[in-house]
């Protein structure tokens, strides 16, 4: 029973509730759906769905997170990084069937909850550790300015044909240019997103709830609507969220882009959920299992996915909300929920005259904090090159779409992988003086080398793709050293793991220096690679006398079995 409870943190949560923690828990719950309402909708309607199914992806997700959830106040729930993923998947799919779109999407978040599941469950939580900050900060930069472009339309009261990002704002252009811009639309979205902005840092007043009530308190009062053509929601459909088996509609064409984008899914949004965690975990003093993190996410998709709903995320905008209001503990989702499926059956018209203008402000002040500058501007101070490769990303995913975007993001992140074990720094080292051990001679010019010996450090593992490399680099040290070569020593402290491919390419470097009468020896070589030189029957090959401790015991080695003049700064100082 204890095995399973283990998957089930919301029940030892549970079992451990104090009571003083309940008028917390739902004062902050109720607190926290004032925002999720309109926050819900506003980016259902930015993936390109009805606003009823944001409220679907906010009631499911809450629920089930609570139950496995490893922290106490995360809050899930639709999210503007994901809106544009799940745009460009069901935009060119559906047809313009609304149906079609939700059934897609919902097959989306299927896909990426069973992505999560298995990869928590394998134990892969480490996985988004493989996309490096600059990778992370151009892709997202990427997909804030796609979702910012897509919500232009609606923030200036007219439609587009969705074709791409830089394709939609050279047509938004056009469209301004013509004057189709509803005025009093894009006053009133406008209006909203200053309001947003100026309240968006301040803990005690709600930014979003005051300026999207506003505006359908206005369109409402002025009948805006009817009068000057202002879109809005309409009344939304009464009832909660019912089961649905979503693949039944998919056809076999839909398979591959659902897919990819499912799988795109759970890469980004376990990414931030997994960052957002990892924060609250240290600020509270609490340890969060990044696995069940994992687990956790994967089920809200799930679920969410049977219920009518379409992927979610964690939400860096409206956790701190639930943590202001004062939330203990999962209770507070689960108040939240069940205060959305209360307004769905008591007042599904209270929101009716909601403006879409308002809805595209919402978002636009959301991806607008997804935009990363500040960090981006210390990265090219420091390093260059990861600069760029953020900017690389960035272009990708502004160009090419965001799934192609993600991919090419990935492409790069495994590339940068590879490419720092493919030719990672090595180095000669020699004897500084007035300075302890041996240094890169490059780093030291004036250091000595103690003739007929090189002493060579590699910096990565060895394994098949750097093999070569190594073979080459050690070659290149002994053509160049100053004096004939009697034994080359490897510093093998950074090598971490030797694999089949490298061992035979050091036995057939070994081989190429004997014919020179030049022995192989190693240094500080860890002992699990020890073992695996030794199943590579390598120890045998090259000698277990010329497997040394440390350098400075293959020095005195060499010294003691070669007639050598040399005479170490350290024996000068003793005199």
């Amino acid at each position: 029973m204890r095995r399973w409870i283990h998957w089930l943190p919301g029940i030892e949560t549970l079992h451990r509730y104090e009571t003083a923690w309940l008028p917390h828990d739902i004062f902050a719950g109720l607190v926290l759906a004032t925002m999720l309402v309109p926050v819900g909708i506003a980016y259902a309607v930015a993936s390109g769905l009805p606003g009823i199914y944001g409220l679907y992806a906010t009631i499911v997700p809450l629920l089930v997170y609570a139950l496995f959830g490893p922290s106490r106040i995360l809050v899930l729930g639709p999210d503007s990084a994901l809106a544009a993923v799940i745009l460009g998947v069901v935009v060119p799919l559906s047809g313009g069937d609304p149906l079609r779109a939700a059934t897609l999407a919902a097959m989306m978040a299927i896909v990426s909850g069973t992505v999560c599941i298995l990869a928590g469950v394998a134990r892969l939580g480490f996985v988004t550790e493989l996309l490096s900050k600059p990778i992370r900060y151009g892709y997202m930069n990427g997909i804030a300015l796609t979702v910012l472009i897509s919500q232009l339309p609606k923030f200036f009261g007219f439609s587009i044909r969705s074709e791409g990002p830089l394709r939609d704002l050279w047509a938004i252009a056009d469209a301004i240019l013509e004057g189709k811009t509803n005025w009093v639309a894009f006053g009133i979205g406008l209006g909203t997103l200053v309001v947003i902005l100026l309240l968006k840092d301040s803990k005690r007043l709600p930014g979003i709830l005051i300026a999207v009530v506003a505006a359908t308190a206005l369109v409402g009062a002025l009948d805006l609507g009817s009068r000057y053509g202002v879109a809005v929601i309409g009344p939304l459909p009464e009832g909660l969220p019912g089961f649905a088996i979503p693949w039944i509609w998919i056809t076999f064409g839909d398979i591959v882009p659902v897919l990819v984008g499912g799988c795109a899914i759970a890469l980004v949004s376990f990414a931030d959920t997994s960052v957002l965690s990892r924060s609250y975990s240290a600020r509270l003093g609490t340890h969060v299992d990044p696995n069940q993190e994992m687990v956790g996410l994967g089920a809200a998709n799930l679920a969410t996915g049977f219920f009518q709903g379409f992927p979610i995320s964690s939400s860096s905008s409206r956790t701190p909300v639930a943590e202001a209001a004062g939330a203990r503990t999962q209770l507070t989702s689960v108040v939240g929920a069940l205060a959305i499926a209360v307004l769905l059956l008591v007042a599904p018209n209270l929101l009716q005259h909601l403006p879409s203008a308002a809805l595209a402000a919402v978002v636009i002040a959301a991806a607008i904090g997804l935009f990363e500058v500040t960090d981006l501007k210390r990265i090219y101070r420091i390093q260059q090159w990861e600069f760029w490769l953020a900017m690389v990303c960035f272009v990708g995913v502004a160009v090419f779409g965001v799934i192609p975007g993600i991919g090419l993001a990935i492409a790069i992140a495994i590339a940068e992988f590879l490419w720092d074990g493919w030719r990672p720094h090595s180095a000669v080292l020699g004897r500084a003086h007035g300075v302890k051990g041996y240094h890169d001679i490059t780093r030291y010019p004036d250091a000595r080398r103690i003739p007929g010996l090189v002493l060579f450090r590699w910096d990565a593992p060895l394994f098949f793709a750097n093999a070569e490399f190594f073979k080459e680099r050690v070659l290149d040290a002994v053509a160049k050293s100053p004096t004939p070569v009697r034994w080359l020593v490897v510093a093998a402290e950074p090598v971490t793991s030797v694999d089949v491919s490298a061992g035979d390419t050091v036995a057939e470097l070994d081989k190429a220096l004997h014919a020179k009468g030049i022995e192989l020896c190693f240094a500080e070589l860890k002992d699990p690679v020890k073992d695996k030189l030794k199943r590579f029957g390598l120890f045998s090959q090259l000698g277990e006398q010329y497997f040394f401790p440390t350098i400075g015991a293959a020095v005195s080695s060499y010294l003691e079995s070669n007639d050598v003049e040399w005479e170490d700064w350290e024996d000068q100082a003793k005199r």
